[in-house]
Order: structure tokens, then sequence, then C-alpha cells
């Protein structure tokens, strides 16, 4: 293909070079007379292992040259590579997107034939549909998806180590805006050994942020597990060795699947003793602190979309922490039917785990000290729940649940704590339905 590249930063350059090497014709495009000269001299213009020697490489070749010039009207992909810097505030300053999007855009005017423009640099969601798509279209005069071509395409380039990455990436994500733009960029792709994944412009911009906020929050997070370590006098290199050999709970797809809040008897206390702990050998651990605060604000939240539907009779499928046991303790439902009941509503619940005749130990304790009441709440069957309820609140996934969503079906509001089947059930479409995370 021909490809050009505006920004020749960090990403711009690796991608071009990178592309050249995969056989492509790749012209970047750059403001800067510095970093075009030294790219056509087969320098890089950053420190990057390898990348002097792939640039020089590509130059020998004759598939990668620079210029100042917008190289737009004969290329079958334009890929935006600028800068996306924090501004004083924290915001994205978005200034250089919009003037390298004017600037494709004009150049777009004289297009030979259908030019698709990728837009790789790092951007929230929205952007892409509230900047760069209308400064392309105004300036173009074209109407995209149908005079030319748009897709997002995030990059998971690390400093360092970014060729490699460009050719082994743990994953390849492309925003769709149109198929046609989509597919150029799957054929672009196809020898790289990562799944492909096609998704909104949304989704693939928060792809990004979502995994960049992961990277932060495991450094800090053991980074603090490791002050703890040193106070207790024990070798964090060797508690985080063997934390990450599990692959089945620690670093595994489990606990990162959007939802309600945790509870239990383990999660909470054991995060309330190490903050304990730590408050008294004045470690200062703000991460694993913050968690019980957010935690606490995930049960807010869940309080808040019960309140915006308006409604004051209130069913509540499932009590337990979570589906499969009647444990009660520390249960964010049963806090969230507290809060509810002390506003006033009244709530039904239906949890057949939930059986007070075969309550034993610890949880019968649990309810007879922080919801006695607990027992005029609790409904025998579903059917009698809808009757008295006017929201159903799906508080653990529990399959019998999903009659919900089919046979019982009737006007009721649901509003869904747990994920239920992704939102895929076969009625989703025919219920008042809102998920606490989608």
């Amino acid at each position: 293909m021909k490809i050009s590249v505006f920004g020749l930063g960090y990403v711009g350059c690796v991608s071009a070079a990178c592309l050249a090497e995969m056989g492509h014709e790749v012209t970047g495009i750059d403001i800067n007379d510095d970093k075009v000269r030294l790219i056509n001299q087969g320098h890089s213009p950053i420190v990057e292992e390898g990348l002097e020697a792939l640039i020089l490489r590509q130059r020998q070749s004759g598939r990668l040259r620079a210029t100042i010039e917008p190289v737009v009207a004969d290329r079958d992909l334009v890929f935006i590579c600028v800068g996306t810097p924090s501004n004083s505030n924290g915001s994205l300053y978005l200034g250089y997107v919009q003037r390298v999007c004017t600037e494709i855009g004009e150049a777009l005017r004289g297009a030979e034939k259908r030019v698709t423009v990728v837009l790789r640099s790092t951007v929230l969601p929205g952007v892409a549909e509230t900047i760069a798509l209308p400064a392309l279209e105004a300036a173009s005069g074209l109407r995209a998806g149908v005079d030319f071509g748009f897709a997002f395409n995030p990059e998971f380039l690390r400093e360092g180590s970014s060729i490699h990455d460009f050719y082994h990436p743990p994953k390849t994500v492309i925003g769709v805006f149109d198929q046609d733009s989509a597919d150029r960029l799957v054929e672009l792709y196809r020898d790289l050994n990562a799944p492909i994944f096609q998704l909104s412009l949304g989704e693939a911009a928060m792809i990004k942020y979502a995994d960049n906020a992961f990277h932060a929050v495991k450094v800090a997070f053991t980074n603090e597990i490791g002050r703890l370590c040193k106070n207790f006098q024990v070798d964090s290199r060797q508690v985080m060795n063997v934390f990450v050999q599990d692959t089945k709970l620690n670093l595994s797809p489990c606990y990162l699947k959007p939802g309600f809040a945790f509870g239990g008897s383990c999660l909470p206390k054991d995060i309330r003793a190490l903050s304990h702990w730590a408050k008294q050998e004045d470690v200062d651990i703000p991460l694993l602190n913050a968690a019980m605060t957010s935690n606490e604000e995930h049960i807010r939240h869940a309080l808040r979309l019960v309140k915006a539907s308006g409604h004051k009779k209130i069913g509540v499928l499932g009590l337990s922490f979570k589906q499969g046991t009647d444990d009660l303790r520390e249960s964010p439902v049963v806090a969230l039917v507290e809060e509810l009941m002390g506003k006033g509503y009244e709530v039904a619940i239906f949890d057949r785990n939930v059986s007070l005749a075969r309550l034993m130990g610890a949880n019968k304790e649990y309810i007879e000290r922080e919801v006695p009441h607990i027992a005029r709440l609790m409904c025998s069957t579903m059917e009698e729940l809808m009757a008295r309820s006017e929201v159903v609140v799906i508080g653990n996934n529990g399959e019998e649940y999903e009659r919900v969503l089919g046979d019982l079906r009737n006007g009721h509001k649901i509003i869904d704590l747990s994920g239920m089947k992704n939102g895929k059930h076969k009625h989703i479409e025919e219920v008042n339905y809102e998920g606490i995370c989608w």
C-alpha cells in the first residue's frame, strides 16, 4: 500500500519505519525540518533500540522518505500520529490533531482515489467524532465514509521495545467508522500474530486508556505492597514473584468484568486490616486505602440509578454478595437495601439461597445484628416480587433471574448490577433495561 504518516514523533517514526519494513511505500510528514532531514539521511530523530538501523535500511530500499509537504492524494492510508500533550489542568491539548486534520482535509480535495484516514494518536472517546471528523469534512468538502474513509487504530508501543511491540502486539484494535476502511487495516495487519478486534470508535479509544490506567494501578499496587512488605520485614520480590504465578485469579480475566461492588467475608476485612496496620506503622498506601472508598462510591452509584427511576417500590433479585452462596456478610446488595429502606423505599427481596431457616453461624449472627428486619422483605417466589415492585434490581447473576427479561417481563424498570449475560439476552431490547456500567 501507499501510506503517509503525519507526525514523526515516537509513534509516527516507529510506525513509518516498521510499515516500510513490511513492504509498503511510506512517506513521513512533519513540520519539523530537522526530523525530516534526519530521516532522509537515514538517521532516527529519537533514541529507540534498532530504529536507526531500520530507518537506514528502509531509506536504502527506497520505501521510506520524509517531507514537510502533505502527501495525501495518491495514498491508500493516511495515519495521524501527532502528539496529544496535557494542558495545565490535565485535559488533552488537541490543537495538533485539529490542525493536521484540516491539512489532510484540504489535501483530500485533490485525491486520486478513496483515501482512508486513520487516527492513531491517543485521544479520549468522542474526539474522533467531535474534532477529527468535522475538521476533515469541513476542510475537504467531502463526506467521511462516502468520499473518504476513516478509522481509529490505537497503538500499544512501549518505549525501549517499540519495534518488537509493533510486530508482536498483544492485540490489534480497529475503531470502525466505515467497513471498507476497517477492511484495509485488517489487510495491513494480517501477517501480525495478534487477535484483531473491530469496535466502535469510542470503544477503540477507551481501550488505550483502560490499558494505561491498569498499568499505572499495577505499578502503584506493587509498590504499595512493597512498602508494606518492607515494614513487615518480608521480601516483596519473593511475594510478588509467587503472586504473578497465579494465572487463575491474579493475572487473569477474574474480577475484571464490570459489575457491582465487592463484598463478602474476605476482601473488605483484609483491605481494612492492611489499611489499619499501615496507618499504625506510618506507611502511606493511598491506592489500597482508596479501594474501600471506591467500592462505597459504586454502591452510591447504584442508589442514584434507582432514585433516577422515579419509583418507590423496589424488588431486589439476589441478596448475597455473589451468586451460588447464601453469605450476606458485607454484601453490597445488603448495603444498597439498607440505603433504600432508610430513604423510604418499599423493598421486596427474592433469593432462593437465602433461607432464614437454613442460616447458620456467622451468617445468622450477621443478619440478626445488621438486618434483623430482613424476614418481612423476603418473597417466596419471583412472581410475588414482581407484584410488589415497579423497579427490579438484579443484585447477582443467578440464572433464574433471567426470567425478568423473558416470561416475567411486564414493563418493570430493570437495573442490572450483575452483568447478566453481558446484556445480550434475546429479549433485552423489549424491556426497560439499564446496566450499572453499560
